[in-house]
């Protein structure tokens, strides 16, 4: 850390803040800004997001009592100023590496994080059950939930709104709101905060706060006065939360410390049984000129320079999987006027920025609403539409119960593009696409593919597009490819048949996914130990290829499957198989390889495969193991 700080270095724990004047909390915010800036340029992650709020987060911890006061910090994008404040300061530079600080809240790693969060719009809820706990133990700690614009669009907020408005217990909800998320909020919800901030006449600050302060004064009785009321409606207009049962006050300058105090000493003071809104406006990226001038306010950045902005870029030349899957879509959308793409929230991330600049009337970002993604694809495609979900891995899991309800069961030709397929580094367990394979496969009548590259990933895209009695599905990883020509758009795959890529003798490896690489430096080190074995790729988890596995089985005396997935999954569905048709009656050693049944912390990808033992090296002793076994799995009773 630079030593050259004047009050962050003798800052430790929120208690020494508290001995600050409100001139030296102004230079601590800029000192935590100015550290905050140079530790994720070392680092990477979450940059724009924390740099909104330095000073909420300075003024929060200097007026509440942390971590009596549980304050909770929706998603955790923010975070990393206070992680810097809450004695994590010496360790900011170790964010997201192995065995480092994790890029959210974790509440294994301080009690300052009284609630982990990675997915966003928790926050109100976890909140309040924290503050009926509290009221059940007649405790009078505070609790604090912090909420940007876009994860109050999400349905879960306005399912803990109505519940909090109802509860008569205290609960404060910070909406932060910056008119940004990872893309631009969209639908009513931006619409409405927007109309609050310039729709009316919009106070001078000094003006705003002295009305605050007048209202909170009243400790707000129901017969505040002509202050209150004009505060409320005049000033904020904030109806719907009003009319939801919360107090609100706002909306107020979130970079101005001093309006913050007074705002948030009032509302930990006041004698209110129910929950209080305060809504701020922050600027995304504040205090670095490149994030405030940036598309997406510098969300999530690699390494870079401080005084350039400039990123560190990969040093691949393979194409992503994402681009991969976003060019070969747009080539099909030319041809094809049903194709309609969707996202809930993360266009550039899953590619759909691509597809929607080409065909805007025809892309459709619906915020963070995963649930409603699903449903409305499967409106459009009741018409006759050919809608593409694209959704990471670990965001589906959210609307698991509408894939199952409003898609599977009617067997409406919705394909999901699911990115972010097996472990993704330093974002962690929180990310890991670890559970689709398993939670998708065992739905009736469902497509459920995995890219063993990018060439194997467009003839996926090829294949669904004609898919139009039942769902689909095809996962990729994060990162890139290995760098191998694209197929053109007429290449397609029969339904489930796998493929053969190198044949063997003895032992058969049959991979499903993006340990295909692996597998075959595995193959090649045992070749040099005399041992040839046979490898399949199985392309598609459901249906099974049947006839492929029924071979391999019958010609090997060993059979070890693998995927980036849990147990649960396709090995899982490979085992039932050779169990029905008493395969493993022969004397079959059969094997499954699969993610651990436990979640994995973050780190570099190649080190997270290697402690979940998908690496080359553990398949080469698996396949080792599994020929010098006596063990045999026979038939279950």
């Amino acid at each position: 850390m630079n030593k050259n700080y004047k009050i962050l270095n003798n800052i430790n724990f929120p208690s020494d803040i508290k001995k600050l004047s409100n001139n030296e909390l102004k230079t601590l915010a800029q000192e935590v800004r100015d550290e905050m800036i140079d530790a994720v340029s070392e680092t990477g992650g979450h940059l724009g997001a924390g740099l909104g709020v330095v000073e909420l987060t300075v003024a929060l911890h200097y007026i509440f009592n942390t971590p009596n006061d549980k304050l909770i910090w929706d998603v955790g994008h923010q975070s990393y100023p206070h992680k810097i404040l809450t004695g994590r300061k010496d360790k900011i530079r170790t964010l997201r590496k192995g065995n480092g600080l994790s890029g959210f809240t974790k509440r294994a790693e301080s009690e300052y994080d009284p609630f982990g969060a990675a997915h966003s719009s928790t926050s109100i809820s976890s909140a309040l059950g924290i503050a009926i706990a509290n009221k059940l133990s007649n405790k009078s700690d505070n609790v604090i939930s912090v909420i940007g614009d876009g994860a109050i669009s999400a349905g879960m907020a306005y399912e803990a709104i109505n519940n909090a408005g109802s509860s008569k217990t205290k609960l404060i909800v910070i909406l932060n709101d910056n008119d940004m998320s990872i893309a631009k909020p969209v639908g009513a919800m931006r619409s409405y905060l927007a109309k609050i901030f310039a729709g009316k006449t919009y106070f001078s600050l000094r003006e705003t706060v002295k009305l605050i302060i007048s209202a909170f004064s009243k400790r707000f009785s129901k017969k505040a006065g002509k202050a209150e009321d004009f505060l409320r409606s005049a000033v904020t207009g904030g109806t719907l939360f009003s009319s939801m049962g919360f107090y609100y006050v706002g909306p107020i300058d979130g970079h101005d410390i001093d309006a913050l105090i007074s705002v948030l000493k009032n509302a930990k003071e006041v004698n209110y049984e129910g929950p209080i809104m305060i809504h701020i406006k922050t600027e995304k990226g504040k205090g670095y000129s490149f994030a405030e001038k940036s598309e997406d306010k510098y969300h999530g950045v690699t390494k870079f320079n401080v005084n350039t902005g400039v990123q560190e870029k990969s040093k691949s030349i393979a194409p992503s999987y994402t681009k991969v899957f976003a060019s070969t879509l747009v080539k099909h959308a030319e041809k094809d006027s049903k194709i309609i793409g969707i996202t809930a929230a993360m266009p550039s991330g899953t590619g759909m920025d691509i597809f929607g600049k080409k065909f805007p009337s025809r892309m459709f970002d619906v915020g963070i609403a995963e649930q409603h993604a699903v449903t409305f694809a499967a409106g459009l495609a009741t018409e006759g539409y050919k809608p593409y979900a694209a959704i990471y891995s670990t965001f589906l899991q959210r609307a698991y119960d509408q894939v199952v309800h409003d898609v599977a069961i009617q067997s409406l030709p919705v394909r999901f593009a699911i990115d972010r397929a097996g472990l993704v580094g330093a974002d962690g367990p929180t990310h890991a696409g670890s559970f689709d394979i398993t939670y998708l496969s065992t739905l009736p009548n469902f497509v459920v593919m995995a890219a063993s590259d990018e060439s194997e990933l467009v003839k996926m895209i090829n294949t669904s597009v004609d898919i139009n009695d039942r769902p689909s599905a095809f996962r990729y990883p994060r990162g890139n490819g290995i760098g191998i020509k694209l197929p053109n758009l007429n290449d397609k795959l029969q339904i489930g048949k796998g493929r053969i890529i190198k044949e063997g003798k003895n032992v058969a490896l049959i991979n499903f996914g993006a340990r295909l690489n692996e597998c075959l430096i595995a193959r090649e080190n045992l070749s040099k130990k005399g041992i040839n074995l046979t490898l399949v790729d199985a392309r598609f988890a459901k249906p099974l290829d049947e006839n492929l596995i029924w071979q391999i089985a019958t010609d090997h005396e060993a059979l070890i499957t693998i995927e980036e997935g849990s147990i649960g999954g396709f090995g899982s569905h490979v085992a039932q198989f050779l169990n029905e048709k008493k395969l493993l009656d022969n004397n079959l050693k059969f094997r499954s390889m699969f993610l651990p049944d436990r979640f994995i912390d973050h780190d570099k990808p190649d080190l997270m495969y290697k402690y979940a033992g998908l690496d080359a090296v553990n398949i080469e002793n698996k396949i080792l193991d599994t020929i010098n076994s006596t063990v045999v799995i026979k038939k279950s009773n």
